[in-house]
């Protein structure tokens, strides 16, 4: 099976009403953003301000932000268009963020990406941005607030410091239920880490020795001086586990432990070696939400076989995470003690639950489309609604 010729760049939906603080998570991550290049999609009609850079009420405008990073100005109709131009290699751009309108319904972002045929992207999840202090009033207004946070695969519970202790408790477990398997952090002025969302660039921002001084220079400089040192404490708002085995996963239990994570846990990264289960790949894995992506890619002369995984989510219990894992060593006996045949068919029938989720270059839509006998294939806004109804 031969993975796609062009790497894949994720795009992440932005959303949340009016006023919750999309633009400011957004500012944010563009100041944060280690030079790693963003494209920024707007999906709105208004005055945009990012990043002292402005448009103004220009659907199908695009601004350079001085730093590497782009920004569009689309109508919903218009996004395909935007994301081929956005994904071409010469705007270099390592991640996507789709910016929804404050009065949009972010399941049909969802829907049109997973249903794109663009080979270059990949969905990178739904995060959905919550007001604390006009949560309750906000959901008086606009019920359809549930809906949206039931397909949300990352709930931002923002402006935490505008609420006291107990209040703030009282809101993570109302939108905890709301949200089902979603992971929830807390947030002030919408500062998250943005390794929650995507990967820090390998690469240097610049290859030149010399350029233009940018706005996210200046802001770094005030931050250096103490107006957000409290950055620093980011990661504490989530946990990040590694799981490394040099012996190869049993496709089938592996599979099992995917269809199984549990709530909370928002992106799994990394690689699998499924040993006699296809000798001649490595796996890499991309999961966000209940989005799961498998890419193989041929072992290269001399490389070490390991499965190396770094598992991120909030209120995860890294202990069973990690002993969970353990279990789905090739080498581990079957649990409860019961007998399993360890002949190459049934390594290799353990297989098909893999290649499941492998995106064929073909029809690159159909490793995504719902399969309505197997719910675990399904576009991840069907599986939730499904949840939610019943």
């Amino acid at each position: 099976m031969t993975p796609p010729r062009t790497p894949q760049i994720p795009v992440v939906v932005l959303a949340g009403f009016l006023g919750s603080g999309k633009t400011t998570l957004l500012n944010h991550l563009l100041r944060n953003r280690a030079g790693t290049r963003i494209g920024v999609i707007v999906n709105d009609f208004g005055a945009i301000e990012i990043d002292a850079m402005t448009v103004s009420g220009q659907v199908g405008s695009t601004v350079s932000l001085g730093n590497g990073c782009l920004c569009c100005a689309v109508d919903a109709s218009e996004l395909d268009t935007f994301l081929e131009t956005l994904t071409r290699p010469s705007a270099r751009l390592d991640v996507i963020v789709i910016e929804a309108s404050g009065l949009a319904e972010p399941q049909e972002l969802v829907r049109m990406l997973l249903a794109s045929d663009n080979p270059h992207i990949l969905y990178g999840g739904l995060v959905e941005v919550v007001d604390a202090a006009e949560f309750d009033s906000t959901r008086q207004r606009h019920p359809e607030l549930d809906r949206h946070l039931a397909v949300a695969d990352l709930v931002v519970l923002n402006k935490t410091d505008r609420v006291g202790e107990a209040e703030r408790e009282r809101l993570r477990a109302t939108v905890a239920e709301l949200s089902g398997p979603a992971a929830v952090i807390s947030a002030v002025h919408g500062r998250i880490d943005p390794e929650l969302l995507f990967d820090p660039a390998l690469r240097p921002d610049h290859e030149d020795t010399v350029r233009q001084l940018t706005f996210e220079d200046l802001l770094r400089e005030e931050a250096t001086d103490g107006h957000e040192g409290h950055d620093d404490h980011l990661h504490a708002a989530y946990e990040s586990v590694d799981f490394t085995s040099d012996t190869p996963m049993d496709p089938r239990r592996f599979m099992e432990f995917l269809d199984s994570r549990p709530d909370g846990l928002y992106r799994i990264k990394g690689f699998a070696d499924f040993g006699a289960g296809d000798r001649d790949n490595t796996y890499a894995l991309h999961a966000v939400g209940r989005f799961l992506r498998f890419v193989p890619r041929p072992w290269a002369r001399g490389e070490q076989r390991l499965t190396q995984l770094v598992m991120i989510g909030a209120g995860i219990d890294a202990e069973a995470l990690l002993a969970g894992l353990a279990a789905c060593r090739a080498d581990e006996p079957a649990p409860g003690g019961l007998a399993e045949a360890t002949d190459s068919s049934v390594t290799e029938r353990g297989m098909w639950g893999v290649l499941r989720y492998v995106q064929q270059e073909a029809d690159p839509v159909d490793a995504q489309r719902a399969d309505p006998v197997d719910v675990q294939q399904a576009d991840p806004v069907d599986v939730q609604e499904a949840a939610v109804e019943a």
